[in-house]
């Protein structure tokens, strides 16, 4: 009897079912309430017994809580024993978690709750692919003193087709994946050849997974044609990473529905923004406007409004079009094409805020002081029309005097201005706040013609790319304020400091230049930001901005804010560009719903779905990062095949135990010159210095030295450039010869860190 009243009681303590009764029509209990359930009762339940507790009745709810166990197991929330059982992850010492893998064939599981990476051996990553999601069980640590796992169970195979390079040996064909993360080649069967023939480059469809005594088997579905084609890279990077490019069926169904315009009915019961003067100000080949911006000095500071597309508005839960953008996560950007997260329909039309065109958008007004602080905010749904498509180049050169462009544009200009003054002012508050700004350089491919690379050039940074910057940081601090002070379910940008053991190899480098990192073992964003402005004039600036830029973290998505180390923000958040960012969207969603006097508890994502689909559109975002790397890799192989043998000024960007990458000046094309390369003495790696040490000579090669080099091979494979350094060029030792005990003594193995 007792234990009935509990269940009653725990039942009538759901909190989600108002959010629950919102999304179905025969609602069951929330995930979050079927955990706790199985955290009462102290040990694993079966179906029946769960069924019962709940309370349920009917095959239609049997069969929906089926369904939700089985999502709850594949996401990693509960676990099937043997005798078929569900059980808490964590009540035995499990973890969840996403697989990556590394060229030299053992790997990691990222957990999906945070914290460290656990190390997989190469006999582990035997049974799994890259990006595949297991539940591991810790068995102890490894010789570098990092947690090492064992796989229990494979939640997710996420390798259903590889792209790769066929080989025939001995009547046998086997893949090799192009993608490196992927370290295991796939058999083919002489009868599932497709046609192709040795050296082709074609898509292998996963027949039989692999395990730990069986390589995987495969069976080709498509011919991409020879190893140099061209456009050859792009095909190779969007098969290789699985990059969704068709839309399905259910989503060509749904587009067809959308029109050029925006109907009348939607527009009803907005604020009515159209006659306020906004612009977008984008890059010149911009095909998509997602943001628009206005500005207005007030007495006591500005007032900044800003507009973006309202994808929300067309793109709803439940819809095939949003399965398939939370599938893609996040448009790839390649040199010479887009592979979008939205049709075009959207993403080029409805939701790009076109010149001249109502459009539908979620607004941002903020109030913004003489210092640079946001007073207040407030967001709310609108209609707008953009005044005028601005670049940046035609802003720079308004804002330095240019006459034609501010009589054309003289209707916009004064609110440019405006958007100038309160600029310096964000900036100087960056400044202030202690954010780090690292100086990078971005380049842009250039290709003739005949689609051949013809150069590779920087993209230069200008006010205009710095005043819309700093508008969408604003935006996005004032959402992350209100999604916090509200208590509503959300995804955060966070970005965690330095961890101890980069801290250490960053503090030793710093020591041995004569520098140290301010903070103590918590240096702040400020302590980083005044260590690089008190180096900025030093010869070794741009060194000891890479070293200390590496010893950051990346930046990722989750439900649980820690902040933005980096912008110096205690919360922050994605809200300006749900055309190409799924976690925007998702954003976009509970401000509508806190817009509309929906409760927290009410909103349609939990706490829990959204910290699986911020490691989700993590993930995205990193092989989005991949993908075009690879294709940019390849382009510049391409690139230098016939610069092989000619000689280039360079600057050394890394340092191994095997060799240095030398990036050259000018070009933008980086190469390893390999240690045996070095002639004439032996070279010992030291990594603190980031160099390595000649034992004889003493001669330095170091992170930021300047090196001439020569262009001895290029592997388009597997996208590597080898230099060697030019020897009509004597090179000049930089250190005298060291304590021989001491040398031997720093070094250290490099081998298994994740790249």
């Amino acid at each position: 009897m007792a234990r009935d009243k509990r269940k009653k009681k725990l039942n009538k303590k759901d909190p989600h079912r108002e959010r629950e009764a919102k999304k179905y029509a025969n609602p069951i209990p929330s995930r979050e309430f079927i955990l706790e359930l199985l955290k009462a009762h102290g040990a694993p339940l079966s179906f029946n017994a769960i069924y019962k507790q709940l309370e349920l009745s009917g095959e239609e709810q049997q069969e929906a809580l089926r369904r939700r166990l089985r999502a709850m197991e594949r996401d990693g929330q509960v676990l099937r024993n043997r005798k078929g059982d569900f059980c808490l992850v964590n009540k035995r010492d499990l973890i969840v978690g996403r697989v990556i893998g590394h060229p030299d064939g053992f790997g990691f599981v990222k957990p999906d709750d945070g914290g460290d990476d656990l190390y997989l051996s190469p006999r582990e990553m035997r049974a799994v692919f890259h990006d595949d999601r297991v539940v591991v069980r810790v068995i102890g640590k490894d010789r570098r003193g990092r947690l090492e796992g064992a796989i229990v169970e494979v939640l997710e195979r996420n390798t259903k087709t590889v792209v790769g390079r066929l080989y025939e040996e001995s009547g046998v064909g086997f893949v090799v994946p192009d993608n490196k993360r992927l370290n295991q080649d796939i058999i083919i069967p002489k009868t599932d050849l497709g046609g192709a023939t040795q050296g082709q480059m074609v898509v292998a469809e996963i027949v039989e997974q692999p395990t730990r005594r069986t390589q995987p088997i495969g069976r080709i579905i498509e011919v991409l044609g020879d190893h140099m084609a061209p456009g050859m890279e792009i095909d190779i990077a969007i098969r290789a990473h699985n990059l969704p490019v068709e839309w399905p069926e259910a989503v060509e169904a749904e587009i067809e529905a959308f029109g050029e315009e925006v109907p009348e009915e939607a527009k009803q019961g907005r604020t009515d923004l159209r006659n306020l003067p906004l612009v977008t100000i984008d890059g010149a080949d911009a095909r998509d406007f997602d943001d628009a911006v206005y500005c207005e000095r007030k007495p006591k500071g500005w007032r900044l409004v800003v507009c973006i597309a309202d994808v929300s508005a067309y793109v709803e839960s439940g819809m095939g079009l949003d399965a398939e953008a939370e599938k893609r996560g996040n448009s790839v950007y390649f040199p010479d094409r887009v592979i979008p997260m939205l049709p075009e329909v959207l993403s080029n039309g409805l939701c790009s805020l076109n010149p001249k065109v109502d459009r539908l958008c979620m607004t941002c007004d903020l109030y913004i002081s003489n210092e640079g602080q946001i007073q207040r905010s407030r967001f709310y749904e609108a209609v707008m029309r953009s005044h005028a498509r601005l670049t940046y180049d035609k802003v720079a050169a308004m804002l330095e005097g240019d006459k034609d462009l501010r009589k054309k544009y003289q209707a916009v200009f004064p609110h440019i201005e405006d958007l100038h003054a309160l600029f310096k002012v964000l900036y100087a508050a960056r400044k202030q706040r202690g954010a780090i700004d690292f100086e990078t350089t971005e380049t842009r491919i250039i290709f003739n013609d005949e689609k051949k690379v013809e150069r590779i050039e920087p993209v230069e940074r200008n006010d205009a790319h710095r005043l819309i910057e700093e508008c969408m940081l604003a935006a996005n601090v004032a959402a992350a304020r209100l999604l916090l002070r509200r208590k509503i379910p959300a995804l955060y940008r966070i970005h965690e400091g330095p961890s101890e053991e980069k801290l250490n190899d960053l503090r030793e480098f710093l020591g041995e230049l004569g520098l140290n990192l301010p903070g103590g073992d918590k240096p702040e964003p400020k302590h980083f930001a005044q260590l690089l402005a008190s180096v900025k004039d030093r010869p070794d600036a741009h060194l000891i901005q890479t070293v200390m830029l590496r010893s950051l973290s990346q930046a990722v998505y989750s439900s649980e804010n820690i902040g933005h180390f980096g912008l110096a923000y205690p919360a922050y958040t994605h809200f300006t560009s749900p055309i190409r960012r799924y976690p925007d969207l998702v954003v976009h969603r509970a401000l509508k719903h806190l817009a509309n006097g929906g409760k927290p508890s009410a909103f349609e994502y939990s706490k829990a779905q959204l910290q699986t689909l911020g490691e989700h559109c993590s993930s995205t975002e990193r092989r989005a990062d991949e993908a075009t790397r690879d294709a940019v890799d390849w382009l510049k192989c391409e690139y230098m095949m016939d610069k092989v043998g000619e000689s280039f000024d360079g600057i050394i960007t890394s340092v191994n135990s095997f060799g240095v990458f030398v990036e050259l000046n000018n070009i933008y094309v980086d190469g390893l010159v390999h240690i045996t390369a070095l002639a004439n003495d032996y070279y010992h790696f030291e990594p603190a210095g980031h160099r390595l040490v000649g034992e004889r000579t003493g001669q330095v090669f170091r992170l930021g030295d300047p090196m001439r080099v020569k262009v001895a091979a290029v592997n388009l494979d597997d996208r590597k450039i080898d230099f060697v350094p030019d020897v009509s060029v004597k090179e000049e030792p930089r250190g005298k010869k060291r304590n021989k005990r001491r040398r031997s003594g720093s070094r250290r193995s490099r081998g298994g860190k994740r790249s």
